[in-house]
């Protein structure tokens, strides 16, 4: 599972799946974007529409990557814990990883019930150079994280969506930071512009 805003999708999130597909040996990664992230209340996000087509357009011709719109199909509010149950109905005997960054990992005690995410699936986490998981703090805040955490090996690329939407609000061109399919869709439906992010 890789959820997000994708906002847009970037290579970033590609190089994740892939790493995770290979080292976890896994049959599928589902990307799963969130319909209305409740950690981003108040902020401005391009209509789920968008995102949803733009994460169609980077993952096409990747068998292995599918497109999964369960989070948008629900109503709010959106949390990691109350879709597992609804994923584990739709992939019955499937086993779980959520694949994060070593930030989220950090985060994990502010999740929605962190302890009952890590009872139901596990955690494939990608650390970036620089980042320190304090495993202790983690392990007393909530209890179990450590064993559930399966630590991806690879180099990481420092892209985030946040730079993308600025970059092309700037007037740039997303090329090379997000797959060409997504930044002909971008400067074709003119998003990240300036008062046209979410038409």
């Amino acid at each position: 599972m890789l959820g997000g805003t994708f906002d847009p999708p970037h290579w970033g999130h590609l190089w994740l799946a892939e790493l995770a597909r290979v080292q976890l040996k896994l049959d599928q990664v589902l990307f799963l974007p969130v319909g209305e992230p409740v950690h981003k209340i108040g902020q401005q996000i391009t209509a789920v529409s968008h995102r949803l087509q733009m994460v169609s357009l980077a993952i096409r011709n990747k068998p292995n990557f599918v497109l999964d719109t369960t989070d948008c199909d629900r109503p709010p509010p959106h949390s990691t814990v109350t879709l597992l149950p609804l994923l584990c109905q739709a992939h019955a005997n499937a086993k779980f990883w959520l694949l994060i960054g070593g930030d989220s990992l950090q985060d994990l005690p502010t999740w929605n019930q962190p302890e009952q995410l890590i009872a139901q699936c596990r955690l494939g986490v990608l650390l970036r150079p620089g980042v320190e998981i304090d495993w202790a703090y983690l392990e007393t805040a909530v209890p179990g994280s450590k064993t559930a955490v399966d630590t991806l090996i690879g180099p990481t690329l420092s892209i985030s969506a946040t730079a993308i939407r600025n970059w092309v609000r700037q007037g740039h061109e997303p090329n090379y930071l997000v797959p060409t399919a997504v930044s002909d869709y971008i400067q074709r439906n003119q998003l990240y512009r300036e008062k046209t992010a979410n038409p």
